[in-house]
């Protein structure tokens, strides 16, 4: 039962290892062509970052700086800014309250020469008026008429 004739299987068996070595051969073909398109991409993206983003780099890095110097200077200026509003609002709250002070101890003054005006002008009417008129001042007719 057993064929004593193995030609055709190995001839099969024959071309299943040339076909698997040719598979193996694709395969190693493939791996290198890949290596090699990695390296030329590596290569292409850093010539392109050489040329390209360096100098953009740069160029930011740059812009960065002087951003950051302005806004330093800013700063500063907001800070002393800042200062002397404080410092000028605390003089206004000094002057206002010494106008206040001055005004008030002004008014005080006037209103003590007119009441000493008055208590004269009282005076003087109650001495026209005369012991008669009961201390009271009398009309300015009177005060007219007896002087």
């Amino acid at each position: 039962m057993v064929d004593p004739n193995l030609g055709t299987t190995n001839l099969l068996l024959g071309i299943m290892a040339a076909v698997s070595v040719l598979e193996a051969l694709v395969l190693i073909g493939a791996g290198v062509a890949g290596f090699l398109a990695y390296r030329r991409v590596t290569q292409l993206v850093t010539d392109l970052e050489a040329r390209q983003i360096a100098p953009l780099r740069e160029k930011v890095e740059s812009i960065l700086g002087d951003v950051k110097t302005v806004t330093s200077r800013v700063s500063q200026q907001t800070e002393r800014v800042d200062h002397a509003i404080s410092g000028t609002m605390e003089r206004v709250d000094e002057t206002a309250e010494r106008v206040r002070h001055s005004v008030r101890d002004k008014v005080n003054q006037a209103t003590g020469v007119v009441r000493g005006i008055r208590a004269v002008v009282a005076s003087v009417l109650s001495s026209v008026g005369g012991p008669g008129n009961g201390g009271r001042p009398g009309s300015a007719a009177d005060a007219g008429s007896r002087l």
